[in-house]
């Protein structure tokens, strides 16, 4: 719906250095009709949108089209934050990293690898932050991963559920213990590994539940200095494909071959970081980091059921 532009406050910015004098510009001198912008139901306050409303009053108009919001002064922050990196003009790195140390502590119910992708940042990045702000950050029990499910940050209880699950169904698939126990497949497996070597479903310390069905973050998961042997050495990636590469099991099958394929591609490319990231251009930056990340998450969970097979 049209509102008038007369009637609009100005909202809290995750720009830091506020607003863009040229992007203002070029949005008024474009003849297409500007997008909706994002306006605080309660308080008229433009979430999404302030460009776009300079660059109609250069225009001359006196009305814009918007869309209403209607919720809390820290959720129409983040819906700045995640508009903001959905179109338009990116924020620049800093812009992301204030907005995170504000999600943090404003949403800490929100999972580390959610507040990521709502800022551009990385999962690490998010989880230093997080524990920068421990003091500041309020104590939730579970963390609401990418997928809208809550998980609990401590997942000793899942796991003894699983055992009870594995034991009582011993044919059960990791998937269906996984559902049963409310856990994700990965640590299922973990407890069913456990469980074959003797040892209890929880270790010393309880495990963090992953976000969304993904590895846990390394830097959330904190391990006594004996309990670092659990944790697998970084392989040499020359030697471990070459070595896959020599399995006929592998060699024998259309598909195996296109997963070597695959694997040899991605270990050229690590090679190549430098040069690669050199080559992109200033005005690509955010579209080749969005895409590179949604690769990675495809590895990670390609990892996770690879691993839940075993």
């Amino acid at each position: 719906m049209a509102v008038a532009i007369s009637a609009l406050l100005l909202g809290e910015s995750p720009r830091i250095e506020g607003q863009d004098r040229e992007h203002i510009i070029r949005l008024a001198e474009t003849e297409n009709t500007l997008p909706p912008i994002v306006v605080n139901k309660r308080t008229m306050q433009v979430i999404d949108g302030v460009h776009r409303v300079f660059a109609a009053i250069l225009r001359g108009e006196e009305t814009i089209r918007a869309i209403f919001f209607d919720g809390s002064t820290e959720d129409a922050f983040l819906c700045a934050v995640q508009a903001n990196m959905a179109h338009g003009l990116p924020l620049s790195l800093a812009d992301r990293r204030a907005a995170a140390e504000r999600i943090v502590v404003s949403h800490a119910q929100i999972s580390d690898r959610a507040i990521a992708r709502a800022t551009g940042l990385g999962a690490k990045t998010v989880a230093a932050l997080r524990r920068q702000l421990a003091l500041s950050t309020p104590h939730v029990q579970a963390r609401v991963g990418i997928d809208g499910k809550a998980r609990p940050l401590n997942s000793a209880a899942g796991r003894l559920r699983a055992a009870q699950v594995i034991a009582a169904r011993p044919q059960a698939s990791l998937r269906e213990v996984a559902r049963l126990a409310g856990i994700s497949p990965a640590t299922a497996s973990d407890v069913k590994r456990r469980l074959a070597g003797g040892k209890p479903p929880v270790g010393t310390l309880p495990s963090t539940e992953p976000d969304t069905h993904t590895r846990p973050v390394a830097a959330e998961t904190i391990q006594p200095r004996t309990a670092r042997r659990t944790v697998p050495e970084p392989l040499d990636p020359g030697h471990t494909l070459e070595k896959l590469t020599r399995d006929p099991s592998l060699r024998q099958n259309q598909i195996g071959r296109e997963l070597l394929r695959l694997l040899h591609h991605n270990a050229i490319v690590m090679k190549e970081w430098p040069e690669l990231v050199s080559a992109v251009p200033e005005h690509c930056t955010r579209s080749t980091a969005d895409l590179a990340r949604q690769y990675a998450e495809s590895w990670v969970r390609f990892e996770e059921r690879v691993r839940a097979t075993g």
